[in-house]
């Protein structure tokens, strides 16, 4: 229980940092952050091939989005900024340990996907200044519509990839 407390504790602080500081030094208090998991949870190959991989896919979404004018960043780079990559490696770091409990039924994680996906990504953009071209609520919808799919499937990657 005092494990997955610490974990949702320090996900929340990794978040903060990365939307808050934006491609800054404040990255490093969420690579600290990922570190500690690592050395708390004590299994590097197996929680890092996971963050490892739930990075590729999430940069690629993510990357699909931008491209496709959903949202828009401040800089003008063809690929998502490194805060947001970094917040796809903190969201790994959650899958087997505070989120566990919505693998299973699948509808959990949808429903957890469809609402804290698209409130996640309502307040990082409104924290981070990203804008979304298509309208708030519109945008909101793709992206819930998305994440409930998406979560799922992010639980079955950390079971198909567990030791």
């Amino acid at each position: 229980m005092l494990e997955r407390a610490a974990n949702a504790v320090l996900f929340q602080l990794g978040w903060l940092a990365c939307v808050l500081g934006g491609d800054s030094l404040w990255l490093l208090l969420a690579l600290a952050v990922l570190v500690i998991h690592l050395r708390w949870i004590g299994s590097w190959a197996a929680e890092g091939r996971l963050i490892l991989c739930v990075v590729i896919v999430g940069t690629a979404v993510d990357g699909v989005l931008r491209y496709l004018g959903v949202f828009r960043f401040e800089d003008a780079s063809p690929l998502i900024p490194l805060w947001l990559m970094l917040l796809w490696a903190l969201l790994a770091t959650t899958l087997r340990h505070c989120l566990e409990w919505s693998a299973r039924p699948w509808w959990a994680a949808s429903g957890l996907g469809a609402v804290g996906g698209a409130l996640s990504y309502y307040g990082g953009g409104r924290l981070a200044g990203v804008q979304f071209p298509y309208g708030e609520v519109t945008t909101l919808i793709v992206i819930g519509l998305l994440w409930a799919l998406l979560f799922p499937l992010l639980h079955v990657m950390a079971r198909r990839l567990a030791p």
